[in-house]
């Protein structure tokens, strides 16, 4: 039997290798932020009316994963807030993160959560939404402010609700007295503001900035910062820095990602008892979190997604076995999924919605389908697996036991 009190009674009288763990984690807003400061000048100019009680124009930021974008505009607006203060000037910034359940699944929830952090207790249900709206509208016209609104993942709420919020929001303005607000939307998806309303597009982006990724050398100076916070002298192995920064700028320059690699790859020196961080850390943790983040990913899929993807991997090992290559095809797959519906007692879909749900795996990165040319048979797709053989074996069981296959 494993002596577990053992392990842990070492671990809590042994010294962390960590300094300060908190610096590492997605949630630390640093004081300085390098390579960002274009943007923060860019931004602080377009919402600096704020301070006169003027509205500045709304401001639409995209740019992928891990690029500054939430850091910059968390500092922009701290800072704003600061110097309103210090001039007794009422404007108040309310951020809310789209993404989080129960925040902005419902255009009622979003509204209410508002006017929450406006102070104003609202239920989370029973209003009708346009009586949650005239509360919210109530509460910002009593107090003559200027709303400096942020919407992180902005394009949750649209996958959730529609644009229509959107379009409600872009046009409060026209029914205020007293007050107004200026909504900041960020995003992940590039292409995500070509695919709601015109209408909302003019209001929502009145001044557009774009996020450009980190490249390694950058993050290295990024990581080193944080590390110098984050751990005593010669903590950090030779090399350690560079390899995890070679990591994250292979994953399209993920400054959250390489903070990541650091965080993980310390604490599993911890657990081995190391004093120092080797390389060989950081490459366990680029495996860990590859495999927490696939599986986190498949495990919260619907079930139609659950039985495709199954479906996938069982001609991949059968095409391996039998062909010695896993590449097939999307025809390949369609008549064992219906037999994997079949047998879970669900209705299948049609061979062309199962098309996208391929092109929706492809674009998470589990598998590669490139879109190959028949002639005059017309497209299909090659697919082949992009995660690697380790992750492939734990989430055929996950999938076998979550399908009862």
């Amino acid at each position: 039997m494993v002596n577990v009190k053992g392990f842990l009674r070492n671990y809590a009288d042994s010294e962390s290798i960590f300094k300060n763990r908190k610096v590492l984690q997605s949630n630390y807003t640093p004081l300085n932020v390098p390579y960002r400061e274009e943007q923060i000048n860019q931004i602080a100019g377009i919402l600096a009316p704020s301070l006169r009680m003027e509205r500045p124009s709304n401001i639409f930021i995209y740019g992928k994963t891990g690029t500054g974008k939430s850091l910059v505009i968390k500092h922009v607006v701290d800072q704003i807030s600061e110097v309103a203060a210090e001039n007794k000037i009422n404007l108040k910034v309310v951020y809310l993160n789209c993404k989080l359940k129960r925040v902005a699944d419902t255009e009622y929830r979003l509204i209410a959560q508002i006017g929450r952090e406006l102070g104003q207790e609202i239920p989370p249900t029973g209003l009708p939404t346009d009586e949650v709206y005239k509360i919210f509208v109530k509460i910002i016209e009593k107090e003559k402010m200027l709303l400096l609104l942020v919407l992180d993942e902005i394009d949750e709420i649209v996958k959730n609700t529609g644009d229509k919020i959107l379009y409600n929001l872009t046009r409060l303005n026209t029914e205020l007295i007293n007050s107004e607000i200026c909504i900041v939307g960020i995003s992940n998806d590039l292409m995500f503001i070509d695919h709601v309303d015109p209408r909302v597009r003019s209001s929502l982006s009145e001044e557009e900035l774009v996020f450009p990724p980190y490249n390694a050398i950058q993050l290295q100076k990024i990581l080193r910062e944080r590390s110098n916070l984050s751990f005593e002298k010669d903590i950090v192995g030779e090399g350690v820095i560079e390899k995890c920064a070679a990591y994250a700028a292979k994953e399209h320059g993920d400054a959250r990602r390489a903070l990541e690699l650091m965080r993980v790859a310390a604490e599993l020196a911890e657990r081995n008892n190391s004093d120092k961080i080797l390389i060989k850390y950081i490459d366990d943790a680029e495996e860990k979190i590859e495999r927490d983040r696939v599986l986190d990913i498949v495990s919260t899929q619907p079930k139609q997604f659950k039985i495709t993807l199954y479906t996938i991997l069982s001609v991949s090992e059968e095409y391996a076995n039998k062909k010695g290559s896993q590449d097939f095809y999307t025809g390949d797959i369609y008549a064992l999924y219906k037999e994997n519906c079949l047998k879970t007692g669900t209705k299948p879909l049609t061979q062309r919605r199962i098309g996208d749900i391929i092109a929706e795996l492809d674009m998470l990165g589990i598998i590669n389908a490139r879109v190959i040319s028949k002639g005059r048979y017309g497209r299909t797709r090659r697919i082949t697996l992009g995660v690697p053989e380790n992750i492939v074996s734990k989430i055929n069981v996950m999938l076998k036991e979550g399908l009862g296959l």
